[in-house]
């Protein structure tokens, strides 16, 4: 297995700005420098037509284009079906609608259990 990148482009969406800050100090905090961020589903695609993400991390609740929405139009994108996807979910019942995601990340958590949720999906770091 290869070393992750600390410098991996990542792409957090959510559209409440205080989640994306909490993620963006988390992230920061496990060594991540290459933070991008989108309030919704549809800056969240126009984002991921113009940069590769390593990783995305998205709300399943978002505006207009719902994070479940968003995981469907990018895995039928030929440039982007491969992307890793993180879903944050309030509830179990969230979650397990989040079909295609490679792991869902349960509300509320800290950086040891977002580290352990990224791990099984991009690899040690």
């Amino acid at each position: 297995m290869t070393a992750v990148s600390m410098s991996m482009p990542i792409l957090i969406v959510d559209d409440y700005n205080t989640m994306i800050r909490i993620l963006r100090n988390l992230l920061r905090q496990l060594g991540f420098s290459n933070i991008d961020e989108a309030n919704d589903g549809a800056s969240a695609l126009a984002k991921m037509k113009t940069k590769d993400y390593a990783l995305v991390i998205s709300d399943t609740a978002l505006g207009s284009i719902s994070g479940l929405e968003l995981l469907k139009q990018a895995r039928a994108d030929e440039r982007t079906k491969q992307t890793p996807f993180v879903m944050l979910a309030n509830d179990a019942d969230e979650a397990a609608v989040a079909g295609n995601v490679s792991t869902c990340l349960m509300k509320p958590f800290g950086a040891q259990s977002l580290k352990s949720t990224l791990v099984p999906v991009i690899g040690a770091f």
